[in-house]
């Protein structure tokens, strides 16, 4: 069985797409659909009471996107769990290819599939690990800097061919698949992350443990991408409540990981 562990806040519509995307997509495989609504105020639960068949955990207050992933990973029945947010919508055949790589490849905890935006172009979701300084390149004027520019293709791994199945150090949380023998091994998520850091975390966990964490542009979704954590720049960015968010969840990151 697979388990669909969606996380929501606020965005009524896009999950309402993703939702009428994994009907269409008649999954072959036994599934079931697990969503956790972190205190939406726009009406989700509403709409998602419209959809029969559903595992629904509406939270009283909006415990941050690793505590709620993990509320779905307890909950969850299947072998394999697919963890998206509303604004990733499925492929036909998406969650079975997925699975399949998964059983054929004992060694792989986590695989992430390649996401795309609207107009068809590829969006960056898989990475290497950052360096202390890397959020301060990507989030000011240094990334414009030759040294800035060269780091910043490392991070995004910019120079890799991303139609080719391979290895990285991480893949964006907002849609994965992970082996539940593996979480087994490897433990939940760390829920001290309320937003960002905790899929980076999470797959550096998995790496420790001996998985790998594999890239797998067989399989394409879309997603609506939307870097909360950039919608300001310069001094502006101070005033940011994500801003700070990110960078809270930044400095817990590297100090957790400082000796490694």
């Amino acid at each position: 069985m697979v388990s669909i562990i969606i996380i929501n806040f606020n965005q009524k519509d896009w999950l309402k797409k993703c939702l009428e995307k994994i009907r269409k997509a008649k999954i072959s495989l036994p599934y079931e659909i697990i969503i956790i609504d972190n205190a939406s105020t726009d009406g989700s639960a509403a709409e998602i009471e419209k959809f029969e068949g559903l595992q629904f955990i509406e939270n009283t207050k909006n415990l941050g996107y690793g505590k709620a992933v993990n509320q779905g990973i307890k909950k969850a029945k299947g072998d394999y769990l697919l963890i998206i947010n509303p604004d990733v919508l499925i492929s036909h055949g998406s969650v079975e290819r997925l699975v399949e790589f998964l059983e054929n490849h004992k060694e792989v905890g986590i695989v992430g599939p390649q996401l795309r935006g609207e107009k068809g172009n590829i969006q960056n979701s898989c990475f290497c690990f950052p360096h202390w300084f890397t959020p301060i390149i990507h989030r000011t004027f240094l990334r414009h800097f030759p040294f800035g520019q060269k780091e910043l293709r490392r991070y995004l791994m910019e120079d890799f061919d991303h139609q080719k199945t391979r290895e990285v150090d991480w893949v964006l949380g907002g849609a994965l698949m992970v082996s539940k023998k593996a979480i087994e091994k490897v433990g939940l998520m760390d829920g001290s992350f309320f937003l960002y850091f905790e899929d980076i975390d999470w797959c550096r966990r998995f790496k420790e443990k001996g998985f790998k964490v594999i890239y797998f542009p067989k399989v394409s979704m879309f997603h609506d991408y939307q870097r909360l954590s950039a919608r300001h720049q310069g001094l502006m960015a101070l005033f940011d409540k994500i801003v700070w968010i990110h960078i809270m969840s930044a400095i817990k990151y590297f100090w957790k990981w400082r000796k490694k």
